[in-house]
């Protein structure tokens, strides 16, 4: 273990809970009201339950280690998307009336880009199910 792999794992399991949180409030809060929202920004409402899905599976499957660079590669076309679409208009760091700007979203999306490049094997399931050696 070096730090690399701690420093990693880190990232890891913070990308995956806050990802978590983020679709378990969407279900939680009404997904009726993002299929709404979704519809209003001229997006399929059904993309809020892949978004709500996405976010909360590949949130515990970070946190779990199970498939992280697929999962981080999905997650970067998630923040990409979203900062395209609805963020970058407001801007790098928001306005009090529009809400906060992509500056958050940009960090989560250099956060799961490095991740779908390097992996994260520490502690992780895929290193017991598939039983690969602990390396970067």
């Amino acid at each position: 273990m070096n730090k690399l792999d701690v420093s990693t794992l880190l990232l890891r399991i913070v990308l995956g809970i806050s990802f978590f949180i983020h679709g378990l409030v969407k279900f939680q809060g009404g997904i009726g009201n993002i299929v709404g929202w979704f519809d209003s920004i001229g997006l399929p409402g059904f993309f809020a339950y892949v978004v709500a899905t996405l976010e909360l599976v590949g949130g515990l499957a970070l946190i779990l280690g199970l498939g992280t660079r697929v999962v981080s590669a999905l997650f970067v076309a998630l923040l990409v998307g979203a900062i395209l679409k609805v963020k970058l208009a407001i801007g790098f760091i928001g306005t009090p009336e529009a809400g906060a700007g992509y500056e958050l979203d940009l960090l989560f999306l250099v956060i799961a880009l490095f991740l779908a490049l390097n992996g994260s094997k520490l502690w992780s399931l895929d290193q017991v199910l598939f039983n690969k050696k602990a390396t970067k």
